[in-house]
């Protein structure tokens, strides 16, 4: 039996596989992101050759992200990053945390199934390109990784859960002679030496670096500098020790140490360290201030912190509503603050109203939401009307002021988060901790500046998802709530909305009733996806219904359709379909107006676009002429009418497109016409993040095939 403290099976294997292959491509930094086992987040897994706090930033990563660890997974291929140029470019949330010359590559790790992704970086000075022998090399040790956790898998020990990055050692170790040769020579050398560890920790002094530094061995060794000397406690310099780390190159600055020497510092970084050398600076940097700063000022965030608060802060750009700005939140601030519990409120109506959650009972949650502006059941309340957030380290602190909340939730440590925008309350960010937790004095800054980009981040998702809620009530009151029965046919239609932008278009469809035996079919599309496509919309769908319904024919309703919208010389155009079915006389007449044909499937399964010659789109030429194609009923068809989001993808021909789309319906099962389209909008080229939306109406013609007779030569 093991422990639950027992390490994970094949943690030695995947370890030594992991920094043998580091080693081996010459990467200053390598780390593997495993997959979560919702498949939605990446779990920093294995870090090396940089400590774990360089890589807080990326500690979860979405699979959605625009960053190449994440779309190595999510397009399953290896993504290559050659210059810091080309980052900026490409990935420009990535830059702006790792604004350091290097080279990257991230490789999607995957055996079975897909499992994470693999990064290495490497000192810009390498070559900005890499050869099909080391992309070779990089595949075939993620295979050997996947292999490794899928092993640890099947012995029910993997590493899916645990907590936090694990560094491992490259295995390189110093190389220096033995260490009193070492020491007898640095002593010997003019100035001071020094040497930090990869943690940035100080492991030697010689004793011209402790005069110069103003401070014992015995107090900075195993130490941090910008910790230990106060003179050094600014991120610029700690800053100066990240880019020697990642860059591995030689870095300098130079220091002001008090009441005003001044020091040259030069970093010399490797794979095991990093070498100092410190000298009296010749003469006083002209860009350099003196120290002036007061002893009561706050200390300045850490070098990490602000890398993180920036990345977050690009992270909070991109969400669209208020869920977006929840998961964050969730996803990302709370790892990052070590926080166990979120409650996320919004102000509507004078009350606090809880949009997101987590670490918290629905019990509890049902008894905090709801309360009003100026409670003072918790400190949300004083938060919200002074603007000052509170901190409150553990239960005593919160007990001597708000007694009744804290026996809500059992928490120990709490950190309110008033969101004001302009003076207007926005809501309440709470973090919570499940012990007792210190706040900094940069923490506490860090997690003032990131409440007012929340603030931002959820005032315009909720006007987003406003937004969105009345163009999708909208969208839903023009289309068609259902479909009238008609003997003889199956009916199935479908909108589905674009993934972007606000949810609604101009893609309709209807089907219209014309008598016991005769219906007619109708699907178009509204340039645009706005407000005023899905208004024209409305107005082309009336005007087909009001023609349609007077008795005209396919070519004659396009016409009186186009003149409507050319007198209301609209600034959209419009493409459409219409069909008659005459069930009676088992004949079907069409005519398009730059719409895509629809796809016809024979009761053998033959199935391919109607060859229709299509008229102009409408609202273009007031006396265009639309053509009209007319062919047989065969019982036991389906005709399928679509728009073109259905089937337009960039850099795929349409043709192709639409063929591809033929041989879905050609195989898919035609029982149920719900699932049919189910399948045909898995399948069809337009899936996963839509630019476009969806109209899809299904026709199933029943009928007696005995009584068939000769159907006549197929429309195509």
């Amino acid at each position: 039996m093991t422990s639950a403290g027992d390490p994970p099976v094949g943690d030695g294997e995947l370890d030594a596989e992991f920094a043998e292959m580091v080693r081996r491509t010459g990467a200053s930094i390598g780390a593997l992101f495993l997959l979560g086992p919702d498949e939605e987040l990446l779990h920093l897994d294995l870090l090396c050759g940089a400590p774990a706090e360089f890589a807080a930033p990326w500690a979860r990563v979405p699979i959605a992200a625009p960053a190449p660890v994440a779309v190595a997974v999510r397009e399953d291929r290896m993504v290559w990053v050659g210059s810091q140029e080309q980052m900026a470019r490409s990935y420009p949330r990535t830059a702006m945390v790792l604004p350091f010359p290097l080279a990257l590559v991230a490789a999607p790790v995957s055996g079975g199934r897909r499992r994470g992704s693999l990064l290495l970086i490497w000192p810009a000075s390498r070559p900005p390109y890499m050869t099909a022998r080391e992309r070779g090399n990089i595949a075939s040790s993620c295979r050997r990784i996947a292999r490794l956790l899928e092993d640890a898998d099947a012995r029910g020990r993997g590493p899916d859960g645990r907590e936090g990055p694990r560094v491992v050692a490259a295995g390189t170790g110093g190389r220096g002679g033995p260490a009193m040769a070492a020491a007898d020579f640095a002593e010997r050398l003019p100035g001071g030496s020094c040497a930090l560890d990869l943690e940035g920790r100080f492991t030697y002094l010689s004793s011209g670096a402790c005069e110069l530094l103003g401070c014992d061995a015995g107090l900075l060794l195993g130490t941090l500098p910008w910790q230990s000397l106060r003179w050094l406690d600014d991120p610029t310099y700690e800053d100066r020790y990240r880019a020697a780390v990642i860059s591995r190159e030689p870095v300098s600055f130079t220091a002001c140490r008090p009441p005003g020497q001044w020091l040259d510092i030069r970093l010399y970084p490797d794979a095991s360290g990093i070498s100092v050398r410190i000298r009296p600076s010749g003469e006083r940097s002209p860009s350099a201030a003196a120290d002036v700063r007061s002893p009561r000022a706050p200390a300045p965030a850490r070098a990490g912190r602000l890398y993180q608060l920036t990345h977050l802060a690009a992270a909070l750009t991109e969400v669209v509503g208020v869920q977006d700005v929840i998961d964050l939140v969730a996803d990302q601030i709370m790892p990052a603050f070590g926080a166990q519990g979120l409650v996320l409120s919004r102000a509507e109506a004078g009350r606090l109203r809880i949009t997101g959650h987590r670490g918290y009972t629905r019990d509890t949650v049902e008894r905090l939401d709801g309360l009003p502006l100026d409670t003072d059941f918790t400190p949300a309340g004083r938060a919200l009307s002074s603007g000052i957030p509170a901190f409150f380290a553990d239960p005593e602190e919160m007990r001597r002021i708000y007694p009744e909340a804290l026996l809500i939730s059992g928490k120990q440590a709490w950190a309110f988060l008033p969101l004001i925008i302009s003076g207007r309350p926005v809501g309440c960010c709470v973090l919570s901790y499940d012990r007792p937790h210190p706040f900094p004095a940069e923490e506490r800054a860090v997690l003032t500046s990131l409440a007012g980009l929340v603030a931002q981040a959820l005032d315009r998702a909720g006007l987003y998802d406003t937004k969105l809620e009345l163009a999708h009530g909208l969208q839903q009151a023009l289309l068609p709530r259902t479909l009238p029965r008609i003997a003889g046919l199956r009916v199935a239609a479908r909108y589905v909305p674009a993934t972007r932008g606000m949810d609604i278009g101009g893609d309709f469809y209807d089907l219209i009733r014309l008598g016991e035996t005769v219906a007619a079919a109708v699907i178009g599309d509204v340039q645009g996806h706005n407000v005023a496509a899905a208004a024209l919309m409305g107005q082309v769908r009336t005007g087909v219904y009001a023609h349609a319904t007077l008795g005209a024919s396919p070519d004659q309703v396009l016409a009186r359709t186009n003149r409507l919208l050319t007198g209301l010389a609209p600034d959209l155009f419009t493409s459409c379909l219409y069909a008659h079915l005459d069930l009676g006389r088992r004949r079907v007449t069409l005519a398009g107006a730059g719409h895509p044909p629809p796809l016809l499937r024979l009761p053998d399964g033959a199935t391919a676009p109607v060859d229709l010659v299509p008229g102009p789109l409408l609202g273009i030429d007031p006396d265009a002429v639309f053509p009209v194609t007319e062919f047989p009923i065969v019982p036991g068809m389906i005709l399928a009418f679509y728009t073109d989001g259905l089937v337009e993808t960039p850099g795929v021909d349409l043709d192709d497109s639409i063929a591809d789309l033929a041989g879905h319906l050609r195989a898919a099962d035609d029982r149920d016409l719900e699932l049919l389209i189910d399948d045909l909008l898995t399948k069809g080229k337009a899936i996963g993040r839509r630019t476009d939306d969806i109209a899809l109406l299904l026709l199933h013609l029943e009928g007696d095939r005995a009584r068939q007779g000769q159907p006549g030569e197929p429309p195509w």
